[in-house]
C-alpha cells in the first residue's frame, strides 16, 4: 500500500510538472528576449541556465491582428480575467519547487545510504547522473515542442557547459557516496561563491565588500562546525575523500559559472534567443552524453544496472529522484516566467535550508550543541547573502 501511494504521488508530481510546462510557455511565449538580469544559476539539483523574465501583452500586435482597438481591449480583458492572481502563481511555483526538490534531496540521501542485504551500497554516481539528465531531456523535449524549438543554437557552448555542470553534480553525489553527510554537503554547496570570488580575485582583480567575505566565511565555517559537531553514535563521520569531492564540486561550480557567461555571449553573438526549454533540453542532453561516456569508461553502467536489478527498492528511488529533478526544473521555469529572478533565488535558497533541517530530523542525524551552532552560523550566512541580493534589487529600483 505504501509503495502504491508513493508511486501515485510521483505520477501526480510528473503530471503537475507537465502542466507547468504549458503554463510557463504561455506566460513567456509573447517575448523571448534575454534581459541582462534574466540569467540565474541554481545548484545541481536546481541548476537552470539563462531563462527569460515575464513578458507582457503586446497591445500593438493585438490591434494589428484584431483589426480594431475594441478587439485589442477585449483580448486584454479576457487575458486579465483568465489569468491567475500573482499570489496563486507564486504558490504554484514556490510550492512546486519546494515539493519537488525537498523530495529530491531526501531521495538522493536515501540512494547513497541504502544498504543491500549483503552489505553493499550504491556507488555508481555517474550512472545516477545519466538517469537524472535523461529525465530532464525528456521533459525538456516535450516543453521545447510546446514552446517551439530555436534554430542555430551554438552547440559547442552548450556541450562545454553541460559537461561542466554534470561533473559538478557527479562530484556532489560522489561526496555522498564516500561518507559525507547530506546536511554537510548541502551547506557546503551553498558556499559556491567562495571559488567564484577566489577566481575573480586572482584572475580578474575583482574586489568584494567586507560583508561578502563574512557571508562566505560564515557558510564555510558553519559547515566545518557541523561536520565536526555530530554526536557519537550519530552515524559515520564525513570521510576525507567525501570532503575532497565536495571541494572539487565547488571548484567546478566556479568553472561552470564562467562557461555559462561564455554561453550567454555566444548566443548573443550568433543572434540567437534560446527559450527556456531549449536550455533545459540541450544542456541536459550534453550532460547525459558526458555522463554516459564517463560511466561507461568506469564500467558503472553494467554494474549499476545489475545492482538495481538485484535491489528493486533502490531502482524505484532512483526513478523518483530523476522525475523530481525534471519536474522541479519545470516549476523553476514557471516561476521565472512569472516573477523576477530574485523571487526564484529566494525560493531556492530557503529550500536548501529546509532540506538540511528535514534531513537532520527525518534521517536520524544527531547533532551536539556545537553542531547546531554551526547550522545557525551557516544558515545565517546564506540568509545574509539572500538579504544582500534583495537590498541590491531595491536600490536598483
Amino acid at each position: 500500500m505504501r509503495l502504491h501511494t508513493s508511486s501515485l504521488l510521483t505520477s501526480t508530481a510528473l503530471l503537475i510538472g507537465l502542466a507547468a510546462i504549458s503554463t510557463s510557455s504561455a506566460a513567456s511565449s509573447s517575448q523571448f528576449a534575454l534581459p541582462r538580469r534574466a540569467f540565474v544559476s541554481i545548484d545541481t539539483k536546481e541548476k537552470v541556465d539563462s531563462v527569460p523574465t515575464q513578458s507582457s501583452l503586446d497591445l500593438g500586435t493585438l490591434v494589428t491582428r484584431g483589426g480594431s482597438s475594441t478587439n485589442a481591449a477585449t483580448a486584454t480583458m479576457t487575458k486579465e480575467a483568465t489569468s491567475l492572481p500573482p499570489a496563486i502563481k507564486l504558490l504554484i511555483g514556490a510550492g512546486g519547487i519546494y515539493g519537488a526538490f525537498l523530495y529530491y534531496g531526501s531521495l538522493q540521501e536515501d540512494v547513497f545510504r541504502y544498504t543491500a542485504e549483503d552489505g553493499s551500497q550504491f556507488k555508481q554516481a555517474w550512472l545516477l547522473q545519466v538517469l537524472e539528465a535523461l529525465a530532464n531531456v525528456v521533459i525538456g523535449f516535450i516543453g521545447m515542442q510546446i514552446t517551439g524549438a530555436t534554430k542555430n543554437i551554438p552547440q559547442q557552448a552548450f556541450a562545454i557547459s553541460g559537461a561542466s555542470q554534470v561533473s559538478a553534480k557527479a562530484c556532489t553525489s560522489l561526496a555522498l557516496a564516500n561518507g559525507l553527510s547530506f546536511p554537510v554537503a548541502t551547506l557546503a554547496k551553498s558556499g559556491k561563491m567562495a571559488p567564484v570570488m577566489l577566481g575573480s580575485l586572482i584572475l580578474g582583480g575583482a574586489t568584494y565588500s567586507l560583508r561578502e567575505y563574512l557571508q562566505v566565511a560564515a557558510i564555510i565555517g558553519g559547515t566545518a562546525i557541523v561536520s565536526m559537531g555530530k554526536k557519537k553514535g550519530g552515524g559515520s563521520s564525513s570521510s576525507m575523500l567525501g570532503v575532497a569531492y565536495i571541494i572539487l564540486s565547488l571548484v567546478l561550480d566556479g568553472v561552470t559559472a564562467g562557461f555559462q557567461k561564455r554561453l550567454k555571449a555566444e548566443t548573443a553573438k550568433a543572434g540567437v534567443k534560446p527559450k527556456p526549454y531549449d536550455f533545459m533540453f540541450w544542456t541536459n542532453l550534453y550532460m547525459c552524453l558526458t555522463a554516459i561516456v564517463i560511466s561507461g569508461a568506469l564500467n558503472e553502467i553494467g554494474s549499476g544496472l545489475a545492482y538495481c536489478s538485484a535491489n528493486p527498492e533502490i531502482m524505484e528511488k532512483i526513478i523518483k529522484f530523476a522525475i523530481c529533478s525534471a519536474v522541479g526544473q519545470s516549476f523553476i521555469f514557471y516561476t521565472i516566467a512569472n516573477f523576477d529572478p530574485l523571487i526564484l533565488s529566494t525560493v531556492t535558497t530557503t529550500r536548501k535550508i529546509f532540506s538540511v533541517l528535514l534531513s537532520i530530523f527525518l534521517k536520524g542525524h544527531s547533532l551536539s550543541m556545537t553542531g547546531w551552532s554551526g547550522i545557525a552560523l551557516a544558515c545565517g550566512g546564506i540568509l545574509s547573502e539572500m538579504a544582500a541580493k534583495m537590498g541590491g534589487k531595491a536600490k536598483a529600483h
